[in-house]
């Protein structure tokens, strides 16, 4: 006897533990090795990461494609693993030494790396199990990791290739810095944040001009001491005559050009700008275009770094204030701001102060400003790559599921810049390059290449030193398509599973990741690394607003998951998975897929209790009974709508099609219908109805385990238990196969049937006739079907309508509302039953409200300062407010119409 509720909490654990028992998940099964492969690689999360919903709703999708793909027979591989997260793991295991009083540079850098591995072994990948938790059915036997021995081969080899190649080389270039890890960190890993700050507009003299002077206004006027011009815009009328001149900067003294550039904007500020290459990327690029010099100010840790800065002291006149200005030296970069300001005032140089609001980029991790740092960094020449990139997609070898999102990669790689791979921390691939007491580069796979590089040389055994920088995680996450596969060796994985099929994403890292991968794989492989980009939307909460601890509505998925079952978020997020939207989640969405499970649940008793079991060789094209027939038919549209679902990774309209065949039809039509011959008498169409129901419980399980696979496994199993033995556990079993059984005569029949009582509900429901009363119908001038169908299930009709009778008439009677079921009349007489004219101006009314309700809303969405101030949340949730009072109108202006002719 089944369980009276499903209890996911009790079932989770047991199911997972069965899948490992049969093995199945793995790649390369017996069974499966002459199977057309296909391949997923998981986007490896963070080791130091926990789930989130955005995990969730990545990894849900990459199941349900696997699970699918594994039931309809290929050979599945859903390659797991996590990257190494260099910045994030070496705060972590930071964090925990100075709570010691510890700095990693006591320790030394191998024992620090060593305790990095120990925390990794101990309390890193938790995800792992997490990822279980949710159903995620990876091959866990292959689970890798970006510093594993293997994948640590394959990113010396492509480092010491590119650079061979030519295309990795150092230079001296502005980063992003990180003042508190001391590193440069990719754009990804920089939040911009909107801050109150000011606008300083100071004064320059002009050279050789005493009446003249130039104001410039900057938000960061610590940074002057290191200008090196000034820039006007080339038509900007008020500075055209001092274009090619000298301003004199400052507090220092030095001669530096006024510039014509496009990048000074005369609408802004004051027209004019400061120019510091070394300290703004902005800046840097007009200085490229002026061959201006570079001044870097600042040291590793933002502060300045005046006494013994060759640039900076180079060419100053005699009269500059230096001690003053050498006293900043050693200032953070707040204090020297407060300072510099002073000193501008004090000489009359500060003209006026304007408050201003502007976005400032700080560290994701280490919420500091990041500082445009000046620094020599490695880099890869990736325009060569990206080429091909561009070209592989382009040509279709690489397709982009919502296509839109080509144009944002063809963005990124049309004006792609060199690739700083470089970082200043411990922990992660240290870079393979030595050098020697001259500073000559030896790069090469191991330090005994590199001496003996160096001993070629020289002929003769030299010191060297290694590189401490080690890679941007992106440079190793670049080749997880090919290395997690045992690249750079030949193996027989790499060989069946690469290239890959579909990758799952998300669209703020087609350029970080998505990008790279292509390039590596192109260009070491010779192959694109997968064949579909599925890009995923943004999981918000309930009213569009992006999730954040600050806000306080992040939901936490393990915490629904305890609360609800993985299913049920699982199958929420894949329902609401629409192309290129958002996905507004609440809680109680999760819940009404909660209710689901709990329906499915409930029918499989109720067929329990009513003896339909499992029969073998169960030929549902043998069936006769014409409820039978539709049930099977039914079935056979949802598998096929699913499949097309899943395969045109419209994810909620697979989704949504399961549910609406289990549901809808399974569950409220197919189970009602039956009841009178699951309860009746023996008789063989009641043994055929048992067996049909319980073949399509197996094809529900089938149909709804990627989705479900908890609660469907487990159904599987106690369903295994009657009838035929089980040849597999379900997550290997075979996809429906129902080709035929789509029948029209059947569809035809109980079709009218169920049109005819939604029909019939839906007009009580609007015109408010009371819940228990019992009204006539008449089917008007019914042709000959219709009048068969309505003897053979009359009896039913009324139960379901709550009817008092079922007649036959040539036209409506007085006082009736019609209803057109199939191009044929039906009435519903409601004289006595209902006020007609109460009803009548009660419809009336409402749509009156509702026009109202709907005017208010255009008028906002008409007002163009609205939809510029308010946020998108805000003007998203007005848009649902109108769709839904205008759906509400349309329901009430049908009834209405019904009314009118009554």
């Amino acid at each position: 006897m089944m369980d009276k509720t499903f209890d996911p909490a009790a079932v989770e654990a047991r199911i997972s533990a069965r899948w490992d028992e049969a093995e199945a998940f793995k790649a390369g099964r017996a069974d499966r090795k002459d199977a057309t492969p296909y391949t997923i690689v998981i986007p490896p999360p963070n080791v130091t990461g926990s789930l989130h919903m955005g995990h969730a709703l990545n990894n849900t999708i990459q199941d349900i494609l696997c699970r699918f793909e594994r039931m309809r027979g290929r050979d599945v591989l859903w390659q797991p693993g996590m990257d190494h997260a260099g910045i994030a793991t070496q705060m972590v295991v930071e964090r925990q030494l100075m709570e010691r009083q510890i700095h990693r540079r006591d320790l030394g850098r191998e024992a620090f790396v060593q305790r990095v591995w120990e925390w990794k072994e101990e309390s890193g990948g938790r995800i792992k199990d997490q990822l279980k938790r949710l159903g995620a059915s990876c091959d866990w036997s292959r689970e890798r990791f970006t510093m594993d021995e293997g994948l640590s081969r394959a990113v010396l080899k492509v480092f010491v290739d590119l650079y061979r190649q030519g295309l990795i080389y150092k230079d001296k270039r502005l980063v992003n810095w990180d003042p508190k890890f001391q590193t440069a960190i990719s754009d990804l890993e920089v939040q911009q944040v909107e801050v109150k700050g000011n606008l300083w507009h100071i004064r320059y003299a002009v050279e050789g001009m005493p009446d003249r002077s130039i104001t410039v206004a900057t938000t960061r006027p610590e940074t002057m001491l290191g200008d090196v011009a000034v820039a006007v815009h080339p038509e900007d009328e008020r500075y055209r005559d001092l274009v090619g001149k000298f301003a004199v900067l400052p507090l220092v003294g030095r001669r530096i050009p006024i510039v014509a550039d496009a990048y000074s904007d005369p609408e802004k500020g004051t027209g004019a700008v400061k120019i510091t290459p070394a300290h703004d990327f902005n800046d840097f690029e007009v200085g490229r275009r002026h061959a201006l010099p570079l001044i870097n100010i600042f040291g590793t840790e933002a502060e300045l770094a005046l006494k013994g800065n060759e640039p900076f002291l180079a060419g100053l006149p005699a009269s500059a204030d230096l001690d003053a200005v050498l006293a900043l030296d050693g200032l953070d970069r707040s204090e020297a701001r407060k300072r510099i300001v002073a000193m501008l005032e004090e000489r009359g140089l500060l003209v006026q102060v304007e408050p201003h609001v502007h976005s400032v980029p700080h560290g994701d991790r280490s919420g500091v400003v990041i500082e445009p740092y000046l620094t020599d960094q490695w880099y890869v020449n990736v325009k060569p790559l990206a080429e091909r990139a561009l070209a592989a997609v382009r040509k279709g070898e690489t397709k982009f599921v919502p296509e839109s999102w080509e144009k944002t990669y063809f963005q990124w790689l049309e004006n792609i810049e060199p690739w700083c791979i470089s970082r200043q921390l411990w922990w992660g691939h240290q870079i393979p390059a030595w050098y020697d007491e001259d500073g000559n580069v030896f790069v090469a796979p191991s330090e005994e290449e590199a001496k003996a590089d160096a001993r070629a040389r020289h002929g003769r055994d030299v010191p060297l030193r290694r590189d401490e920088d080690v890679l941007d995680t992106w440079f190793s996450s670049a080749l997880w398509p090919f290395s997690t596969l045992g690249w750079p060796d030949g193996t027989p994985e790499l060989k069946r599973y690469y290239p890959t099929n579909t990758l799952v994403t998300g669209f703020d890292i087609i350029f970080f990741w998505v990008a790279r991968m292509m390039m590596m794989g192109l260009h070491f492989m010779d192959e694109v690394p997968f064949d579909t980009v599925y890009i995923h939307a943004l999981v918000r909460d309930e009213k569009g607003a992006k999730m954040s601890k600050s806000k306080g509505n992040v939901i936490d998925p393990l915490e629904v998951i305890d609360r609800y079952g993985a299913d049920a978020l699982r199958m929420t997020l894949a329902a609401m998975a629409a192309q290129g939207r958002d996905i507004k989640l609440s809680v109680q969405r999760v819940e009404g897929y909660r209710n689901f499970a709990t329906k499915i649940w409930n029918a499989a008793r109720f067929a329990e209790m009513n003896g339909c079991r499992r029969v073998a060789g169960f030929d549902p094209k043998a069936v006769k009974e014409t409820l039978n027939k539709w049930a099977l038919s039914e079935c056979a549209k949802a598998v096929a709508e699913v499949a097309a679902g899943i395969e045109a990774y419209k994810f909620n309209e697979a989704a949504l099609a399961a549910y609406r065949f289990v549901w809808n039809v399974f569950c409220d039509w197919t189970l009602e219908l039956a009841k009178p011959v699951l309860q009746g008498a023996d008789s063989p169409a009641k043994d055929e109805t048992r067996a049909t129901v319980a073949f399509i419980l197996d094809e529900i399980c089938k149909l709804l385990h990627p989705f479900m696979p908890f609660l469907t496994e487990e159904l599987w199993d106690v369903k295994g238990r009657e009838g035929p033995k089980r040849e597999t556990v379900l997550a290997l079993a075979p996809w429906s196969r129902l080709d035929g059984l789509v029948d029209p005569a059947a569809e035809a029949e109980i079709g009218w049937v169920v049109d005819l009582v939604t029909e019939i509900r839906s007009a009580r429901s609007e015109t408010n006739v009371p819940a228990g009363a019992q009204i006539p119908l008449v089917l008007v001038a019914p042709s000959a079907d219709v009048r068969a169908r309505a003897e053979r299930w009359g009896d039913i009709v009324k139960r379901l309508a709550r009817l008092s009778d079922i007649a036959f008439a040539d036209a409506a009677p007085r006082s009736s509302i019609q209803l057109i079921v199939r191009g044929e009349t039906a009435a519903l007489p409601l004289e006595g039953v209902i006020d007609l004219a109460a009803e009548r101006a009660r419809l009336a009314k409402e749509i009156q409200k509702l026009e109202g309700e709907i005017a208010k809303i255009d008028a906002k969405l008409g007002n163009a300062d609205f939809i510029s101030r308010a946020p998108e949340e805000v003007i998203d949730e007005q848009r649902e407010r109108r769709e839904d009072a205008a759906a509400r109108k349309a329901k009430m202006e049908e009834a209405l119409g019904r009314l009118k002719h009554a």
